[in-house]
């Protein structure tokens, strides 16, 4: 593992796979969250089914979509400033308990068979501002969860393989429960996953008093975020390829009950499978990333995996045959999950501390904030053209982004190597021989 502040050269010699583990904190958040997040995506699927019974409209489902997830890519910025300032441990206990009152009154609705569609996207918004707050808190804190910053890009590649567990495990039970029973079941249990997560952030043992008070005001702070993120082309560039790719290839997962009904001719067991299989891709990419033992070759792999999941949109979208778009979905899993966590890493490496929050705020917008303008834009494409022929323009916009990227990548590797050196992950030139090494490491990135 590549050394960063706090790093030893024993973390190399641990176990590459769990040695994140090792922290009692981050055992805590990864046990919590692992259920949780199971309920998450049932209700994921749950919402989308719902939807489209209830219209029987592609372009309803990018509505849905747009509300909810809109207000992260408004608030997501101020929010990032209010992470820096606060503590962000207590950010995460609120915006949890929240979320699961949130379900409460989905499953409320639903079990009392009064729930509208208006009433989802209302309930889709507010879910939509908890996640401005909740997901930079939750990406900023994990650097204060593990107890080597060293085994930092491991806690992240493991939280991503957490996330992809639940992608595989929840769509699947939510199509057995949504054929067996019926969505307001799914909400239900999402709403009672969210206890494991508080009860496992009011047993970790981390300070629970405020952050420093600041002087400066939160626009001040905010436009100085902005110069800092998007004036350091590194991060800038991280940035744009993930908001691309999240814009024109993310929202087929709004589509997919289409394609499993229309394209497929499935019903909700179809989209559990389809949605699972996307969900196995991605646990095995960040299976693959939590083996790594260094952060160096991470800036190859960001643009590969940002035109594997291009590709296989493209066709996914031309296939006819469930066997195969099962197959198409484990590609495009995998893709987008090692693009967008190799993303995460990137930054959080080479991030100043003071605006950790503020840089996770603008990748959560380019991650979670573009998404709903993709779902608004696949809604209406998708009623024009068909849901399969924008998912294949989707794939084609994915890797023409990847490609722009790695022709810039061995400009954003010289700009990096400075962070990499003054943190230890890479070695300073002294003579030709570390000259050499380093140059063949500065490849290898």
């Amino acid at each position: 593992m590549a050394r960063g502040a706090g790093g030893s050269g024993a973390a190399a010699e641990r176990p590459s796979l769990l040695r994140a583990l090792r922290s009692r904190n981050y055992r805590l958040f990864f046990a919590g969250q692992s259920v949780s997040l199971v309920g998450t995506w049932i209700t994921r699927v749950a919402t989308s089914w719902l939807v489209y019974r209830l219209t029987g409209s592609a372009a309803m489902l990018g509505i849905v979509g747009f509300a909810s997830q809109i207000p992260t890519f408004v608030l997501a910025p101020f929010a990032g400033v209010w992470v820096d300032r606060l503590n962000r441990y207590r950010v995460l206990v609120i915006t949890q308990v929240l979320a699961m009152l949130q379900s409460f009154a989905l499953a409320a609705l639903a079990l009392a068979g009064t729930i509208e569609v208006w009433h989802v996207l209302w309930l889709g918004a507010l879910q939509g501002v908890i996640n401005a707050f909740d997901t930079p808190a939750r990406q900023a804190m994990l650097v204060d969860l593990v107890e080597d910053r060293a085994d930092l890009p491991n806690a992240i590649a493991l939280n991503s393989s957490m996330v992809n567990g639940a992608r595989l495990i929840g769509p699947s039970v939510a199509g057995i429960v949504i054929a067996a029973v019926g969505e307001a079941w799914c909400f239900l249990a999402d709403g009672i996953s969210y206890v494991a997560v508080i009860v496992s952030l009011l047993l970790m043992a981390v300070p629970k008093g405020r952050a420093p008070r600041r002087d400066t005001r939160v626009m001040q702070e905010l436009t100085e975020g902005f110069r800092y993120a998007f004036g350091f082309r590194p991060i800038r560039a991280v940035l744009i390829l993930l908001a691309v790719v999240s814009l024109t290839g993310m929202p087929y997962t709004v589509l997919m009950p289409v394609i499993a009904d229309k394209t497929l001719h499935g019903g909700p067991h179809t989209l559990g499978f389809l949605m699972g299989a996307s969900g196995v891709g991605a646990l095995g990419g960040a299976l693959y990333l939590a083996s790594r033992r260094s952060v160096l070759g991470l800036g190859r792999v960001i643009p590969i995996a940002a035109a594997v999941f291009g590709i296989g949109l493209v066709a996914f979208g031309a296939s006819r045959s469930l066997p195969l778009s099962l197959v198409l979905m484990l590609l495009t899993g995998s893709g987008f999950m090692v693009q967008m966590a190799s993303s995460n890493t990137i930054l959080q490496t080479i991030v100043r501390e003071d605006m950790r929050g503020r840089v996770m705020a603008f990748y959560t917008m380019a991650f979670m904030g573009t998404t709903p303008f993709g779902s608004l834009l696949a809604g209406g494409l998708a009623a024009r053209i068909g849901a399969e022929r924008t998912l294949m323009a989707g794939g084609v916009a994915c890797v023409a982004a990847a490609a722009v990227f790695a022709r810039v990548l061995p400009e954003l590797r010289r700009q990096v190597r400075p962070l990499y050196v003054e943190r230890g992950i890479l070695p300073p030139i002294a003579d030709g021989l570390s000259s050499s090494t380093a140059m063949r490491q500065e490849v290898e990135r």
